[in-house]
């Protein structure tokens, strides 16, 4: 059977569990009436829900087609491609993380390539909304709107979950708005289900087209993950769904809003995980963790100290039980960020602090920043902002951008890294911004409206 992972989301749980036992979280709540009490999560369902939003979107997609062989001679032998601008609609979920600066979040599968991006409200209230950035690779993505009297949902600590925890998804599956469905953590750490950064949190919560992106939150109405995937044959929930952390999420959202992009964290090693043959040919003290082969010289890791045949079993904390899970919680904790590493060395447990580099820069479409950038690719340099990229008869490359341009300036103001641009452009007085350009020795202005 092809076990194919279906990025969709979470929720359609139905019936609420009557466990007679007070799960690990938080008591299950009761109501009482008449003289008689039975468990309901009415009480926090109402708190809740309205910090969980329906995303829809609309935009358009490049769409590539191999040409008939009957018409290779006229694009060479192999090499014909027909390439077309398709129009798509979707919806998905999200969640208000903020509700005085209208932030919410979203998967970023939700969103890809989307021109247009309306948020309804559980009052009916609709709002468009712009993306702020998003990390394809974790699959998550910050929106905000411009709205009063919103509702937020406060953060879990998602480190603290055990399996067995109760677990409630909230979400909009096929268009169906407001539903919930509960269960449990099945699993945590889950990874390598693609080849993103996962460290998921697992839930036997039915998961179903339209959920990506809603919520997943304990028995006190805190967020504890952000629904994102599910495991079927077929593209139907059977009852394997999986959710970004909360922790996790909030770093990178935390990044997009400071930087305007995610700065990537590394800490320069490489390796495998932990298995019987390797644990027997290294005669190793431990059966999970993550396997230091070889640490990159100038890295984060070889200035803290960490040597090869080093195990990580350990994160501030919390259990490293794969090298795929250590590389998750580097990547996604963010450049300069310090963290405490348990290690096994010789049989002997010991901690490490390291303090995190940056991995190679990240980048973002300018689009995001502004309509007349569309067709660049920008990114932090040491002296502002790079153009890394430039699509020829792009918007972009019309009003005179080249690759390789700097962008140091915005109406005369300095631009250090993309988040100052993107402040400067949305605070701009009037249409037209002046965007000062440092291209090899030659400085000039460049107008975009």
């Amino acid at each position: 059977m092809n076990k194919k992972l279906s990025l969709l989301s979470a929720a359609v749980m139905a019936a609420m569990l009557l466990a007679p036992a007070a799960p690990v979280q938080a008591s299950l709540p009761f109501f009482g009436k008449n003289n008689q009490e039975m468990p309901t999560l009415a009480p926090m369902l109402e708190q809740a829900t309205p910090a969980v939003v329906y995303v829809s979107v609309a935009g358009s997609r490049e769409v590539r087609q191999r040409v008939p062989d009957a018409f290779q001679q006229f694009f060479g032998r192999g090499q014909g491609e027909l390439r077309r601008e398709q129009p798509f609609r979707g919806l998905g979920s999200g969640v208000i993380i903020d509700a005085k600066k209208g932030y919410i979040v979203t998967n970023n599968h939700v969103v890809q390539d989307a021109s247009e991006i309306q948020i309804r409200l559980k009052d009916g209230r609709t709002f468009s909304a712009k993306k702020l950035g998003a990390d394809p690779e974790s699959d998550i993505a910050l929106l905000q709107i411009e709205a009063k009297d919103l509702t937020q949902l406060p953060l879990a600590d998602s480190d603290q979950l055990r399996v067995g925890d109760y677990a409630i998804a909230i979400g909009n599956p096929f268009g169906l708005e407001q539903t919930v469905t509960s269960g449990i953590i099945s699993s945590l750490g889950r990874t390598g289900l693609n080849e993103g950064l996962e460290d998921y949190i697992q839930t036997d919560a039915a998961i179903n087209s339209g959920n990506s992106g809603g919520a997943l939150v304990n028995l006190r109405g805190e967020l504890i993950g952000i629904n994102t995937a599910i495991l079927g044959p077929n593209g139907g929930n059977v009852g394997i769904g999986f959710a970004i952390p909360a922790n996790m999420m909030k770093n990178l959202v935390d990044q997009i809003i400071e930087f305007g992009e995610i700065r990537r964290g590394s800490l320069g090693v490489r390796g495998s995980n932990i298995n019987a043959e390797l644990t027997q040919a290294l005669s190793l003290k431990v059966n999970r963790g993550a396997f230091v082969g070889e640490v990159i010289p100038d890295s984060a890791a070889a200035k803290a100290g960490i040597k090869s045949g080093d195990v990580i079993v350990s994160m501030n904390g919390n259990p490293i039980e794969s090298f795929d899970k250590l590389r998750a919680k580097i990547a996604t904790l963010g450049a300069g960020r310090e963290a405490t590493l348990g290690i096994v060395r010789d049989g002997k447990e010991q901690n490490i602090k390291v303090k995190l580099q940056e991995a190679s820069t990240g980048q973002i479409a300018a689009t995001q920043l502004h309509p007349m950038l569309q067709g660049a690719t920008l990114n932090n340099s040491e002296n502002g902002v790079e153009v890394a990229a430039l699509e020829s008869n792009s918007a972009a490359a019309q009003v005179g951008l080249r690759q390789g341009d700097i962008i140091t300036g915005v109406n005369r103001q300095r631009v250090s890294n993309l988040a100052e641009l993107r402040r400067l452009l949305e605070k701009r007085d009037g249409s037209v911004a002046a965007l000062y350009i440092q291209r090899g020795n030659e400085q000039l202005y460049i107008l975009i409206r």
